[in-house]
């Protein structure tokens, strides 16, 4: 870890695969973890290569991750087959500034889309001041999603103050507590 530390170079390393089995032999492979590099620019299959065997003492074998979905699913086999274990999410390790809840956020990010609009509602939200100062006191991560769906929140937030039909909803809801309470 301390090597990799050293590089400066954001980067994600898997659970440890402890527990893959050879299909052939069946027997436990060799343990071992997968990772990945996140450049500022691009590097060449060479380049990345030479860093992972000259300076890690690791295979030259590299692969371009084509989707940080496919890279998170390969690192826990989340989206196992029956033959294969499955790694738990906590045991992922990252370092030199890599966020893994910011990257878990952003591949999710219609399910944390979804999270907000709920607190939205929930707390009757209709001034994107209210959801900024909800999202700082009690989830960071929200409030950078917020920060990058500007527009979206904001249109959905004017949308509800100037709802008509909002506004009929709360007088039957007021009316029909009121009902309740005599």
């Amino acid at each position: 870890m301390n090597i990799l530390e050293e590089l400066h170079i954001p980067f994600i390393l898997s659970p440890w695969h402890d527990k893959d089995v050879n299909r052939q032999t069946g027997e436990f492979k060799k343990s071992h973890k997968h990772g990945a590099f996140f450049f500022d620019s691009l590097k060449s299959y060479s380049q990345v290569s030479n860093i992972i065997s000259d300076k890690l003492n690791g295979p030259a074998h590299v692969e371009v991750v084509m989707s940080p979905t496919g890279l998170f699913d390969y690192f826990t086999h989340a989206e196992a087959h029956p033959d294969k274990a499955t790694y738990n999410i906590e045991d992922i390790e990252t370092g030199c500034g890599f966020d893994l809840d910011k990257f878990l956020m952003e591949m999710n990010s219609s399910d944390f889309i979804h999270q907000v609009v709920d607190i939205i509602e929930e707390n009757d939200f209709t001034e994107f001041e209210e959801l900024v100062w909800y999202a700082r006191a009690n989830n960071t991560n929200l409030l950078g999603l917020i920060i990058e769906r500007t527009y979206f929140f904001a249109k959905y937030l004017d949308s509800r103050r100037h709802n008509p039909n909002r506004y009929q909803q709360q007088k039957e809801t007021y009316e029909t507590e009121a009902e309740d309470n005599e």
